[in-house]
């Protein structure tokens, strides 16, 4: 990702709680830092940079470096050939269509198959900008203690939480788009074309995929391995104080 991490902000409230504590890295020492605080509300201090911050600010600081690592997420991938020239989240054509693509291959027809999987991915490019406002949800709906278990968890586990609570809604949002996409950029088209090629070769078994739940598969699980990348490299990365807030937790 092009913008430096943000969430090391938060944090840094927490592994900067003092210099006396000896440890030799980072996030030993936030979860040191959140082990001490023990039953504390939202209005417990801790220290960031020198100065005494309420967990209301670390919560705060949290949700917004959340909220921009989340749009960077979703403009990466929601522009043309974010999913298609993109290794880690191309998506193929459904396992099924293996065979068809296969066979097709064999009579020089491959093109077929390769014009339907740019199509998928064109499709999962179209529907990402969905789930925007569904982190945005997310975020805003996060509680204290959803906020504490994130900064004391793995390396994904603010990943983890927007999986929990976004993946139903973010699956039931994005289908239409991903219809709609598919008709659009001529993927319906190019299945009946390439399944047409591939009936009528002999001897080949009767092939169905449905493209619309395989896109908005496909297109979930990218969104959710950048947020991971994402979060964990805000986790060990320094981070550009670009927002007020963020600011004010080194001042």
């Amino acid at each position: 990702m092009k913008r430096a991490h943000l969430l090391i902000v938060c944090l840094a409230l927490v592994l900067t709680a003092g210099a006396a504590m000896a440890s030799n890295s980072w996030l030993q020492k936030g979860t040191d830092a959140l082990k001490s605080l023990g039953g504390g509300d939202e209005t417990t201090a801790v220290s960031g940079a020198g100065a005494q911050l309420p967990l209301a600010d670390v919560v705060a600081g949290l949700k917004e470096a959340l909220t921009l690592g989340s749009g960077d997420v979703v403009q990466q991938l929601g522009q043309t050939d974010g999913f298609y020239k993109d290794s880690h989240i191309h998506i193929p054509l459904p396992g099924k269509l293996a065979t068809v693509k296969s066979a097709l291959d064999k009579v020089g027809m491959g093109s077929f198959a390769d014009d339907l999987e740019l199509k998928l991915n064109r499709a999962a490019e179209a529907a990402t900008p969905k789930a925007r406002e569904l982190f945005l949800n997310a975020i805003s709906q996060m509680t204290f203690e959803d906020a504490r278990q994130i900064l004391n968890g793995p390396e994904d586990a603010a990943t983890q939480y927007f999986r929990k609570t976004m993946s139903p809604d973010l699956a039931e949002a994005m289908a239409p788009v991903v219809d709609d996409s598919l008709a659009q950029v001529g993927a319906v088209q190019s299945y009946d074309r390439m399944m047409g090629k591939y009936a009528d070769l002999p001897l080949v078994p009767d092939v169905k995929a449905n493209l619309t739940d395989h896109v908005v598969d496909k297109g979930m699980d990218g969104i959710f391995h950048y947020m991971a990348k994402e979060e964990a490299a805000i986790r060990t990365n320094p981070v550009n104080r670009t927002t007020d807030l963020l600011k004010k937790v080194f001042q």
